[in-house]
């Protein structure tokens, strides 16, 4: 397979061990081993079994406990139907390979992450891109969805709540794809990686695909709503049928997950509501530090507010090209947010909303005086009187 660089994770890796603020970053808080403990109900059993537990190879599907416990958060999914994976990107990775052949149409929602994308076209694919745009204030317009949709459409991938701009998908618009898809006979991989960062106060979200349809495929990760990217754990929750499939293709990638991984996914998993309390407070706090700075720095930046999970667009006063500025900002100030050209939107940077509030708080005062800075030196001389 050939395949084009990853702009984004490349970008990332240059910069993400040298900034102080990093409010690009697309997951929440992390957590440490021992808030992991704090959190579980018994958390003396919880250090006995990882201080016993052999460093072998795990099942190779993940653990009976663990498909089992993340069933459990669906309403129609057996633990056959769960794959554990290393990641969400390995088990889009999978499926990509089962369901789509080289010469193959598949619609798929852009600006992506970018492997949703470009899997599929290093594949041999033809994508058309169902395009959440400025114009329609990063909604999804269902409209478009049906023009872009051929008979012969094999695969529809979505997002909600999408990265990077922090829309969210209805269950009326979910079950408006499920029709399209019915009617063209596609199925639907729903890429769920902020499935449970639901916004305080905010609309609930839709209903996981694999519940509603026998075409819908749900993608999960603990990188995200659990604050585990560490433990490199995700899943597929589909037909027991196609996670056999996938489980098969697996066995040629990574065989099977880490066992300490899985065991502590599986408390996580058990203490999710504990967490999400957790995440509840962070997510209002950067909210309400965002509002006032967008608010007093309108000037320089402004925003659409994400409606769930972590992730917005911050678009930018200046003309200089968002790379370079992504690239000032990490140099000079010590704070990372992405450049918004890696989505295919110039003149925009990637902000998350999932950081430390101070940090948060300190990452956008940086980001103000920077980007003060940059306009600054951008004034035209005649625009000064000279």
């Amino acid at each position: 397979m050939k395949i084009e660089r990853f702009g984004l994770e490349r970008w990332m890796t240059t910069w993400e061990l040298d900034v102080e603020c990093d409010i690009a970053e697309s997951g929440i808080l992390p957590l440490t081993l021992d808030d992991l403990l704090a959190l579980s109900p018994a958390p003396d059993a919880l250090t006995r079994d990882l201080h016993h537990t052999p460093l072998g190879y795990s099942e190779a599907r993940g653990t009976l406990a663990l498909r089992q416990a993340l069933a459990g958060t669906y309403a129609n999914v057996h633990p056959d139907g769960v794959l554990v994976t290393t990641g969400a990107i390995e088990a889009n990775f999978l499926l990509f390979n089962l369901l789509l052949n080289p010469g193959d149409h598949a619609v798929i929602v852009a600006p992506a992450y970018q492997q949703l994308l470009s899997v599929p076209r290093a594949i041999g694919c033809e994508v058309s891109e169902w395009r959440l745009t400025p114009e329609s204030g990063f909604r999804f317009d269902i409209k478009e969805l049906r023009r872009l949709v051929r008979p012969e459409t094999k695969l529809i991938v979505i997002n909600s709540p999408h990265n990077p701009t922090g829309a969210s998908l209805s269950d009326a618009q979910l079950r408006d794809i499920i029709a399209i898809a019915d009617d063209c006979g596609a199925m639907i991989l729903s890429d769920e990686a902020y499935r449970g960062l639901r916004h305080p106060g905010g609309p609930p979200m839709a209903t996981p695909v694999v519940d509603l349809t026998p075409r819908g495929i749900s993608v999960g990760t603990f990188s995200k709503p659990y604050g585990l990217p560490g433990l490199r754990i995700g899943w597929i929750a589909a037909s027991p049928e196609l996670a056999e499939r996938a489980w098969a293709m697996r066995d040629y990638v990574s065989l099977s997950p880490a066992k300490l991984s899985d065991r502590l996914a599986l408390e996580a998993v058990r203490v999710r509501d504990r967490i999400f309390a957790r995440n509840d407070e962070i997510i209002a706090a950067n909210l309400k530090t965002a509002r006032e700075w967008f608010a007093a720095n309108a000037d320089i930046a402004s925003w659409t507010e994400p409606v769930a999970g972590l992730l917005a667009l911050m678009k930018l006063a200046t003309d200089v090209p968002s790379m370079e500025v992504a690239d000032g900002l990490a140099r000079e100030a010590k704070v990372m947010l992405a450049p918004g050209s890696v989505f295919g939107y110039e003149g925009y940077l990637r902000i998350g909303i999932g950081q430390r509030p101070d940090i948060f708080a300190e990452g956008l005062r940086r980001a103000g005086a920077y980007l003060r800075s940059l306009a600054k030196e951008r004034v035209p001389a005649d625009a000064m009187g000279e």
